[in-house]
Parts: C-alpha cells; sequence; structure tokens
C-alpha cells in the first residue's frame, strides 16, 4: 500500500521537480542557499541507472535556467547508488563524468552524499577519481560517527576538496562507528575544525546547537571568515534557525529533497536510530 505524500510533506518538498522549484525560490528569496535531491538509492538495473543520470542532467539544466544570481544559490546532491554504483563502479564513472561535464558547462555544484557504509570506499574512490577533472564542480560527504573518517578528512584536505561533514543517519555497528552521542559530538567538533583550517568551504551539517555554536566559537577565536564555509541543514527541520543564521551573517543552505521515492527517505530518520524518532517527533512542533 502507497502511503499517502502529505505524512511527508514536512520533509519533502515535492514529488516533482516542478513542485520543488517554487520551495527553491522561496527559500533563496529568503537569503538561504538550496541543495535540490532527487530522492532515490541503491538502483541494480543499468537502464534505471541511465534514467536517474539524465534526470540529474535535467535537473542541472533547469537550475541554470531558473538562476537569478549567486551560482551558490543552489546545488544539486545525488546518490551513486541511484547511477550504478552497486552494478559495476566504471559504469557509474562514466554516468558521474556525463553529469559533471554538463554542471561544469553551467557552473552548478554537485554533491556526493554519503550512503551506507557497505559502498563508502567505493564513493570515496569515485570522487577522487572524478576531482582532478572537476575540482571546483563537485563534492563529497564524510560522517563523523564513523571511525575512519579522521583518515578520511585527511585524504580530502590534501585535496583542497569542498566536504561536508554530518554526524551521520544510517545505522552501523559499534566495530565500525561510535555509538555513544557524546563521542560523535567530540569527534564532529574536531572534524569541522580540521576542515575549517584545511579544506576549502565545507559544508557543517548539523541541527545541533552544541554543534552550531562549537562552530561559531571557532570561527571567531580563529578569525575566520563566514564566507569561507556554510551551515547546513535539512528542509522542514528548525526553519526559524536556519534565517536566524542567515540574519547573523552566516551561510546557510537548505537540503531539499524531492521526488516520488520519498519513503526510503522520510522513514530512515524513523527506523535506523533509534533517537531520530524523538528528533522528528520533537521538530514536527520546534522552531
Amino acid at each position: 500500500m502507497r502511503l499517502p505524500f502529505f505524512l511527508a510533506r514536512r520533509f519533502v518538498a515535492a514529488e516533482t521537480l516542478d513542485g520543488a522549484l517554487p520551495v527553491m525560490h522561496a527559500l533563496n528569496a529568503r537569503g538561504l542557499f538550496v541543495a535540490l535531491d532527487l530522492l532515490g538509492e541503491y538502483v541494480h538495473d543499468r537502464t534505471v541507472a541511465e534514467q536517474a543520470r539524465d534526470a540529474y542532467i535535467h535537473l542541472v539544466h533547469t537550475l541554470a535556467a531558473e538562476r537569478t544570481g549567486d551560482p551558490r544559490q543552489a546545488n544539486i546532491s545525488i546518490k551513486l547508488s541511484m547511477m550504478g554504483q552497486k552494478i559495476d563502479e566504471d559504469f557509474c564513472l562514466e554516468n558521474l563524468k556525463q553529469l559533471l561535464t554538463v554542471a561544469r558547462t553551467h557552473d552548478v555544484f554537485v554533491r556526493l552524499d554519503m550512503e551506507g557504509s557497505d559502498i563508502t570506499e567505493s564513493t570515496l574512490r569515485l570522487f577522487e577519481r572524478v576531482y582532478p577533472d572537476f575540482p571546483d564542480h563537485v563534492g563529497i560527504v564524510l560522517q563523523a560517527y564513523l571511525k575512519r573518517t579522521e583518515q578520511d578528512v585527511e585524504r580530502m584536505c590534501a585535496l583542497n576538496a569542498r566536504v561536508r561533514i554530518c554526524k551521520g543517519a544510517y545505522k552501523e555497528p559499534p566495530d565500525i562507528a561510535y555509538q555513544r552521542m557524546d563521542v560523535i559530538r567530540e569527534r564532529f567538533i574536531a572534524y569541522m575544525q580540521r576542515l575549517l583550517t584545511g579544506a576549502r568551504y565545507p559544508g557543517i551539517a548539523t541541527h545541533d546547537d552544541r554543534l552550531i555554536e562549537a562552530t561559531k566559537r571557532f570561527v571567531a577565536e580563529r578569525g575566520l571568515s563566514r564566507d569561507d564555509f556554510e551551515f547546513q541543514m535539512l528542509y522542514g527541520v528548525r526553519p526559524q534557525t536556519q534565517e536566524a543564521l542567515v540574519q547573523e551573517g552566516y551561510n546557510m543552505r537548505v537540503y531539499v529533497p524531492y521526488g516520488t521515492e520519498w519513503l526510503p527517505y522520510f522513514s530512515r530518520r524513523l527506523r535506523e536510530r533509534k533517537e531520530n524518532v524523538w528528533f522528528v517527533l520533537k521538530n514536527l512542533l520546534r522552531a
């Protein structure tokens, strides 16, 4: 049985790109940057993967046509598992190169989302294969709760890559991921500081007040420019806080998912980590 879309409407902009564009424009009008994400993951059919590639390319063309100013106003976030990563890495690489070639032509930045730990290394490997040709138009995501991330942060700093650092939303076992939130916060802060001083324009992706304040303090103490990084949050979560950060002079990007494959995205936040159930419930009423 298909669940009604209204259940996810708080966190998913629309089921179509045409429906998501007014949301993007409204956020831009309030001074917020946007990352549009066509939802979907773990494709196992080549034809479907090619269709996903073409949908991403269409999205890039659309953003270029809709642009009214700063190219930072809107970029895209993609999942490599939609473009054939689990089928064949070289096949996925060719799809990614086609997308990035169009993105570079239109000056649209593409973020490679990080998914489950089964494809973490593959995602980083694919990123490193395309980065030399597209250094200004492709970035990556790292998850603070993974025990491997300290080395991956250094790996990305060596490239001067654009990294989004987040806590991590997937359920991972204790042998590869920290489980205690105090430890995850500690790791996040360490990686945030390293990226702010050792990489290019990092995205600090968190809704956690402690991590937001730690970032503000570090930036102030080091005399860093607020234009050298951006905060990032999910669509529908703490919108007043998002706008308050913009009013304080920080760059703020809202991750705006759309598409018919919204159920895995929506349910993962309710199912995979028990604290996310409370997180989502609290934010139904929290500004």
